[in-house]
């Protein structure tokens, strides 16, 4: 009887360990299945952020060589402002407007018109307007378009001005 009992007991010892190890697989395996699934997650995060490094790093590329344009343009643009200012400072409006203010109308309104039709070039209004009524007077130096027809340098009618001319 006693050689029964200890049969008894070396097999329920043997059916312990084959259970614990049984039991030791079957987390080990659920284990490695949580871990491979968190691991595919992990490896499409990194394709993602990786993407997505690579769109901001040509985006930055981009934005360089756009804000290097917008230098050389604002550069440009001091640049005729600095001009149109010494142009402004050589003329004495005042007294041109006490002498003959007619023509100084004319040039006025002949350079606002220049301009504004340029702005309106520039900005794709392909309509071409008739001249306002105010520059349809005649030819005796009030109210023409070419109000600069006088001067010796042509090169303030806005129409001839670096920026209204398209690229």
């Amino acid at each position: 009887m006693a050689r029964l009992y200890i049969l008894i007991f070396i097999i329920g010892i043997i059916g312990i360990v084959g259970y614990g190890a049984k039991y030791y697989y079957d987390t080990t395996q659920n284990r490695i299945a949580v871990l491979t699934k968190n691991n595919t997650t992990l490896k499409v995060a990194i394709e993602t952020s990786e993407k997505s490094i690579s769109n901001l790093k040509i985006n930055i590329a981009k934005m360089a060589t756009l804000n290097k344009e917008l230098q050389v343009d604002l550069q440009k643009a001091e640049a005729y402002r600095d001009e149109l200012r010494s142009k402004l400072s050589k003329l004495d409006l005042v007294v041109e407007a006490l002498k003959n203010s007619k023509v100084l109308e004319g040039k006025m309104n002949g350079a606002s018109y220049t301009l504004w039709q340029g702005i309106m070039e520039e900005t794709g209004n392909i309509n071409k307007s008739d001249k306002p009524s105010w520059l349809q007077q005649p030819e005796d130096g009030t109210g023409n378009k070419d109000g600069n027809k006088n001067r010796t340098n042509n090169n303030t009618s806005s129409s001839e001005t670096e920026a209204i001319k398209s690229k």
